[in-house]
């Protein structure tokens, strides 16, 4: 897939689950990160990432997205 569509889907994907109303558990788990900070951090990780062609094999962004909630070693630079 084009890295550049794949950037954007990956975008719209995050834009979604930020603005999620399921995501009111997050301010009960955590106290220093709002889920749009935590969500805006994963997206630039994503798009560092899909730049780099780890995801070139995936065909949208929904899939990276998944594949990144599941497993935080997609994002080489993930602390």
């Amino acid at each position: 897939m084009n890295r550049d569509k794949l950037i954007a889907q990956v975008k719209n994907e995050y834009a979604r689950i930020a603005s999620s109303e399921s995501q009111q558990h997050f301010y009960q788990t955590t106290t220093d990160i709002t889920p749009e900070a935590y969500y805006e951090n994963l997206l630039s990780k994503a798009i560092s990432e899909i730049n780099k062609g780890t995801f070139d094999n995936f065909k949208s962004g929904e899939e990276v997205v998944t594949a990144i909630a599941n497993d935080k070693t997609w994002l080489s630079d993930w602390k």
